[in-house]
Parts: structure tokens; C-alpha cells; sequence
């Protein structure tokens, strides 16, 4: 047998005869159709359905991403400080510092509850300005101090008003609500009246006496033995 078979013929496993193909077979098969299943996630990327939940959910990770980043900033902040009373911020006035002895800038600003506030209508009285933050440990620790502080001296002639930077409205609200204050507090949504008195840090403190002269600046947490040191040198 092995004698006929030509050297490129080749052999059926286990019968030692030529593979030949069967007879016929290519009359009897229909042409067999082409079906191309596609992948389940093509056909929903590719439906109007799809781009649209496609673009839902990459809105969602970029906004959860956006305040991820934002809230590290935040702790980055607060933390570079290695221990101190202060926050530092970004970037650095246009304008110096106010100086001692000199008249305090003139601003206008609307407390959480909807009252404007202008430094030129306190004239007559004692002006503490504290500079702060919700997002801001240390302007946290001291504000039970602070609204202790408005409360005894209001008898005094004295006003503390509380601005704060770098944070909606609403988050002022939610927490003067949540704390119980009643010292004017507010937002300063433009940053235009930190940029006036130049405020690199928070919490920044300024105290005003009823001339509108400024007498004091301090920078970082005050103890509540400061607060009222410094509050009677600006009572009327």
C-alpha cells in the first residue's frame, strides 16, 4: 500500500489511508453565512442610550475626582504649616498690608442671614474683623471664643464681624445654623476684601477702634485672655 502513496499525500491518523475529501460535499453544503457577533459593550457604547450613560458616568468620576483634589488642597493647607495656629493661602496680595495707625479700608459684606454690613457704618465703635474659614481647623477651635467674645462686649460698643474666604455661602449658613452664632458672618465671595487687607493666612485677626484707625494685627489662634486684652484697648 505504502508503495502507491505519493510522498505528498497524506495519511489518515490510525487508517494509513489518504486524506481525500468525501465526495460531494461541496454540493450538498450551502454556503454558510458570515454572523459576526459583536461585543455586548460595543452595541451599548454605540446606541444613542449608551453615549449618553457614557457621558453620565464620566461627568460623575470628573466631578468625584475634581472634589477629591479639592478637598486635599484643603488638608494640604492646612497641614503645611507643620503644626501652626495658621492656614497659609494661595498666591499673595496686590496690595501691603494695612498699616498701625492707619485708616482701615472701608468694605461692604452680606452676613449669612441676609444683613449687609459696612465698616464705615460701625464708626464710633470698636471693630474686631476675623478672617476664617469652616474648612479651617483652627478658625474652628477659637470661634466658640470669638462669639463668647461678640456677646460680652456688645454692651461695650464693640462689633466683631466674621468673614469668611474661599467657600460657598451656604457652607457659612449650614454652619453659623449648626453653632448657634449671632456675631454678623459672611462670605467674601470675590476675595475683595481679603485682598484689601492682604491676608495670607487665616485665622487673621484686625482690630479697629472707633476712629476706624487700625490699632492691632494678629495672625493664627488667639487664647481668650488675648481676645480680651486687646478688645478693651479698642473699646470705646
Amino acid at each position: 500500500m505504502r508503495d502507491h502513496i505519493g510522498d505528498d499525500d497524506e495519511l489518515i491518523e490510525g487508517t494509513g489511508l489518504p486524506d481525500a475529501p468525501s465526495p460531494g460535499v461541496d454540493s450538498l453544503t450551502p454556503a454558510a453565512s458570515t454572523v459576526v457577533r459583536r461585543d455586548p459593550r460595543e452595541r451599548i457604547r454605540s446606541s444613542r442610550l449608551g453615549q449618553l450613560l457614557v457621558l453620565l458616568v464620566t461627568a460623575a468620576v470628573v466631578l468625584a475626582g475634581w472634589q477629591i483634589v479639592r478637598m486635599q488642597e484643603q488638608q494640604d493647607r492646612a497641614s503645611q504649616t507643620g503644626g501652626s495656629t495658621v492656614v497659609r493661602l494661595d498666591g499673595t496680595s496686590r496690595v501691603p498690608p494695612p498699616a498701625l495707625g492707619e485708616p482701615a479700608t472701608d468694605f461692604t459684606y452680606t452676613t449669612w442671614d441676609g444683613k449687609e454690613v459696612s465698616l464705615s457704618g460701625l464708626r464710633g465703635k470698636g471693630v474686631w474683623i476675623t478672617f476664617g474659614a469652616t474648612w479651617c481647623t483652627n478658625c474652628q477651635a477659637e470661634m466658640p471664643d470669638v462669639e463668647a467674645a461678640s456677646r460680652d462686649y456688645a454692651d461695650r460698643d464693640v462689633a466683631v464681624l466674621g468673614i469668611n474666604i474661599q467657600e460657598p455661602a451656604e457652607a457659612v449658613a449650614s454652619y453659623a445654623e449648626r453653632t448657634g452664632l449671632t456675631m454678623p458672618i459672611g462670605v467674601d465671595p470675590t476675595s475683595e476684601i481679603a485682598e484689601a487687607y492682604a491676608v495670607g493666612a487665616i485665622p487673621a485677626h484686625y482690630f479697629i477702634d472707633s476712629n476706624g484707625v487700625v490699632q492691632d494685627i494678629r495672625v493664627g489662634g488667639l487664647s481668650r485672655d488675648t481676645m480680651n486684652s486687646i478688645l478693651e484697648e479698642i473699646a470705646p
